[in-house]
């Protein structure tokens, strides 16, 4: 076949070029010469230049806040590489994201590049496909996607993919006509449609922004399409990709808000990974980067470690951006204030965006003026859009939102007026939405407007908001601080100390040009403050709203009550704490210069109701000390407090600890339902301990978990012991990866049969219970929800039988389908498009999903035992055509007793079985759990060699490969076979 390529156009040459590209795919029989090899390459080269010079274009350059005048800076340039670490969010994540960060420091952990996002870690053998990432606003998860895609248009990392399609979701939130996927793909890629059979090359979809999705993604009840040109509902659409019904070859890496994350199911996605912010090291570096003047970010760096708000707010990147804006502006200008709260800081800001833009604008507008009047009425409407939008919990907003509140586009981001306060987001279909820089000045500047309303005693905004008229200042406080301790999210918790913040008459005479003036509020102030104060020392509150609170009276500048804390911490009294010093102990010991791995109690008197002030602090450390241990135990003892919950996980204890801990668990006063102790080195002497707690008649712990300790069998069965017992009355009990084994498994059984039906759910993943030991399991716990145990009932036991349209013609299948043997010559077996080439393999015939259990005898010990999709290469005769070789097959190499797995070009090696050269394999597909399992069978023994997890998108075929030999390729005959039988 001849063409010349002169006579064509680019584009109908590069669909002709394109359309001979899937034809290899289908008819893999043809021959093709070497130019026309080249012309295939030819046209998918032009289309992905074409591509990547869009993205470029595109990625290449970023601004902090708003560019003006056209100006923006190369992300290179500024880009700092973020920790990003795999695992999700411990704990509650309904917290205001900034309080996520306060009372979670930022732990060191090993990270993961954003260029091997997709990449499995080191002596991982899952396949990856979809990949969520995690962050808060402002974290800097589309920044990180910017730069995977900047990387990869300029052939730097990844190149192992052929196309990258980026959407954000604001873009798709408007456009409300269905599409296909094809049409959405060439609805933003216009240079796409020059190929033909997407489908065939490596695509990556990103999704950026999924927490601000507006459209139904109902994963329940949408109906499978797999049609890539069926035009549906966004919704409906991306459902299915997500899910796998579509495009199952494409990788999708998406990003989100951790509120809005729980909406994907987690069976459709392969890995989690959070993106955590700026360390210390990578705030200074912000800084260096961004001033060549030393002493400037000796300076900066000082005065962020020294204030515990600002110090966490740099954690975002973007909240660094603000921070340098205002501290250059004050450390190069001699008699100013230099801000110490995190209002004086935002107050800073606008002041400096609307002195900055106000210079702009009489440049680039000769004649005109904007006046004072001009920036009160401007700042004012955005305040109320602050506002209203903040109620609504919306952080995005329309033309006709802005419109609706008096604000007149062209003077907020024209004219240049507060460009750097809220932004316009322009995507490729006509239309733009708008929101704020950062959701702290949305916060900022609702209650800025809150503020204004009651000075100017514009009453019914804050009669429907706060469901009370506030007639003084006092007042309006108490009704926000109220108001915002109802909030169990917390989500006015910033609101809250920026009101408070703004009140201060220091504040306002900062604000003179843009509030009325009012009289001193001194009086208000100190009421306030006494009121929080008793809040604190008498409301049942949360230690993360005490916290909160503590914010609040710093920005008030009451100090006092951080110094006496801090003076008792350093002296070492013995003066029992109140309440509000327990919540004022936390926001201390939790600043930048106090954070550390162990917390010894015993250096502070706390009262036992203060102890769960305390709790952020105590989850925030590695460690706890004998000591504390002491004073946790005296404290379950107390009469007065009802602790019903108690994390003690990654604390280290040992089983000293735990026996200590012990002796308050014991006390009949304790109340305490739930006990997190996993990850703590505990052993069988620890358990022990435990199980004299749970004999008491008193005991209410419902839920146990001791995952992730070295128990082993002894543990188990001392704990087998006491759970008959009529009095326990556990409904929860996790044991995961406790090198729990037959023995063990056998234990839990009988004590299953013979306990009453209080236990409901028993999490035993990550242990080697053996064939016997899983039966057991499985049939004593019939009415449990069994978390992620590996068991084999007979129901899941297959007949399989060898397809002989499939095999190499040099394998020969015999005894009705259930067994291969390698032959010397070729077997007279048809052409047929399925059958393998290359490779001495074979499929069978059967589908597999749900839960499956399949053995194999291998007479030689010398071959390959898998599963693949039916799309497993077949026509070549290279290695990549090896079961394991690629993501389309998972496969265990057995060979004298020794073993290793395989698959997408990973190899796990020197998987041994001690004294065993069994050949008899047992494989066990848990299909939506996502796992693959290979045993060692002997007798009744079943022993367990490796486990792949992945998530499975097709049915899966039993596949098994002759391992190739010298002496076979020399021409002797060398017959090795294999029997498939179901059990």
């Amino acid at each position: 076949m001849r063409v010349e390529v002169p006579l064509f156009s680019t584009r109908f040459k590069s669909r002709l070029i394109c359309h001979f590209r899937v034809c290899l795919f289908a008819c893999i029989a043809i021959p093709f010469n070497h130019s026309t090899f080249f012309l295939l390459d030819y046209g998918f080269s032009v289309v992905q230049e074409k591509h990547k010079s869009n993205l470029k274009r595109k990625f290449e350059n970023v601004s902090e806040g708003i560019p003006r005048a056209g100006k923006s800076i190369h992300l290179n340039s500024v880009f700092i590489n973020l920790d990003i670490t795999e695992g999700d969010i411990e704990g509650v994540i309904d917290e205001h994201e900034i309080c996520q960060i306060e009372i979670a420091p930022i732990k060191e952990t090993s990270t993961i590049s954003i260029h091997d996002i997709l990449k499995p870690l080191k002596g991982e053998m899952k396949t990856i496909r979809t990949v969520l990432t995690k962050g808060i606003a402002g974290i800097g998860k589309t920044v990180s996607v910017n730069k995977f895609i900047l990387d990869w248009a300029d052939g730097k990392e990844n190149q192992d993919i052929d196309f990258v399609f980026q959407f954000s979701f604001r873009e798709l939130n408007i456009m409300k006509q269905k599409f296909s996927l094809m049409k959405l793909i060439y609805q933003f890629y216009p240079e796409i449609e020059e190929l033909l059979g997407l489908e065939n090359y490596n695509i990556l979809f990103i999704f950026d922004g999924f927490d601000e999705c507006r459209f139904p993604l109902k994963f329940k009840y949408n109906e499978c399409n797999c049609s890539l040109k069926k035009e549906l509902p966004l919704g409906e659409l991306l459902t299915n990709l997500i899910r796998g019904n579509m495009f199952r070859s494409a990788c999708l890496w998406i990003t989100s808000r951790p509120a809005a994350a729980s909406q994907i199911p987690p069976e459709c996605v392969d890995r989690i990974t959070i993106i955590q912010g700026f360390n210390d090291f990578q705030k200074e570096e912000y800084f260096r980067k961004r001033f060549s003047d030393g002493n400037l970010v000796t300076k900066i760096m000082s005065h962020v470690k020294s204030n515990r708000s600002i110090y966490i707010m740099c954690h975002i990147p973007l909240c660094c951006w603000i921070v340098a804006t205002v501290l250059q502006k004050v450390f190069t200008q001699k008699d100013r204030e230099i801000p110490t709260t995190l209002t004086q800081m935002y107050t800073h800001f606008l002041l400096i965006q609307i002195n900055r833009n106000n210079k702009y604008f009489e440049k680039n507008n000769r004649g005109s003026r904007t006046t004072a009047e001009d920036h009160q009425k401007i700042i004012q409407n955005l305040g109320k859009l602050a506002f209203q939008e903040l109620v609504k919990e919306n952080a995005l907003f329309s033309e006709k939102d802005l419109k609706d509140c008096g604000i007149d586009v062209r003077d907020v981001l024209y004219s240049g007026i507060c460009t750097e306060i809220i932004k316009e987001e322009c995507f490729s279909v006509q239309m733009k939405m708008y929101c704020f820089v950062h959701l702290t000045i949305q916060e900022y500047l609702a209650a800025l407007h809150v503020f204004y309303l009651f000075v100017n005693k514009n009453m019914k905004p804050l009669v429907d908001f706060f469901k009370m008229k506030p007639r003084v200042l006092h007042g309006l406080h108490k009704a926000a601080v109220d108001t915002a301790l109802r909030c169990e999210k917390g989500h006015l918790d910033l609101f809250l100390r920026f009101l408070l913040g703004i009140s201060l008459d220091s504040n306002q005479r900062l604000l003179e040009n843009l509030l009325p003036l009012r009289k001193e509020s001194s009086h208000s102030i100190m009421r306030t403050t006494q009121y929080i104060i008793k809040i604190l020392n008498g409301r049942k509150i949360s230690p993360d709203r005490g916290i909160n609170l503590v914010h609040c009276l710093m920005e008030l500048n009451y100090s006092s009550l951080v110094e006496k804390v801090q003076n008792l911490e350093s002296s070492g009294s013995a003066t029992k704490l109140s309440l509000t010093e327990c919540s004022a102990l936390a926001y201390v010991l939790m600043l930048p210069h106090n954070v550390c791995d162990e917390f010894d109690l015993k250096k502070f008197n706390v009262p036992d109701a203060g102890l769960c002030r305390l709790a952020p602090v105590i989850r925030s450390r590695k460690t706890l000390s004998i000591e504390s241990c002491k004073i946790l135990a005296s404290v379950l003892q107390s009469p007065r407090l009802h602790l019903v919950d108690l994390h003690l996980s990654h604390c280290d204890l040992g089983d000293q600890a735990l026996e200590i801990l012990c002796s308050g668990l014991m006390s009949r006063r304790c109340q305490l339902e739930r006990l997190d102790l996993s990850f703590n080195k505990l052993s069988s002497a620890a358990v022990k301990q435990l199980c004299d707690v749970l004999r008491r008649p008193q005991c209410k712990l419902q839920c146990l978990d001791l995952s992730s300790n070295d128990l082993g069998d002894a543990a188990v069965k001392v704990l087998c012991e006491t759970l008959p017992s009529l009095q326990w009355k556990l409904q929860t009990m996790k044991l995961s990866s406790c090198r729990i084994t037959e023995q063990g498994f056998a234990s839990l059984a009988s004590a299953l049969r013979s306990n009453p039906p209080h236990l409901k759910e028993l999490d035993l993943s990550n242990n080697n219970p053996g064939r016997s030991g899983a039966e057991l399991i499985s049939a004593a716990g019939k009415n449990l929800t069994l978390m992620s145990c590996l068991f084999f009932p007979p129901a899941d036991a297959c007949k399989l039988t060898l397809d002989p349209n499939t095999a190499n013609k040099f394998l020969y299948i015999s005894y009705a389908g259930t067994k291969v043997t390698r032959r010397g010559q070729r077997q007279p077996y048809p052409d047929h498009p399925g059958r393998f080439i290359g490779c001495n393999q074979v499929l069978c015939r059967e589908g597999l999903q749900g839960c499956c259990y399949w053995e194999a005898e291998l007479d030689g010990c010398d071959a390959y035992v898998g599963m693949a999709y039916e799309g497993i290469v077949r026509s070549t005769a290279c290695h990549a055509a090896r079961l394991g070789y690629r993501d389309k097959s998972w496969a265990l190499y057995c060979s004298a007793g020794k073993f290793s797995a395989h698959h997408n070009k990973k190899e796990i090696i020197d998987i041994t079985v001690p004294q065993s050269r069994t050949c008899r394999i047992g494989v066990y597909l848990d299909w939506k759990g996502g796992s693959l399992s290979f045993y060692s069978v002997s007798s009744d023994t079943l022993t367990h060699l490796y486990t792949f997890h992945s998530t499975f998108t097709e049915v899966l075929k039993a596949n098994g490969e002759r391992a190739s030999r010298r002496e076979a390729s020399s021409g002797q005959t060398n017959e090795r076979s294999g029997d498939l039988f179901s059990r």
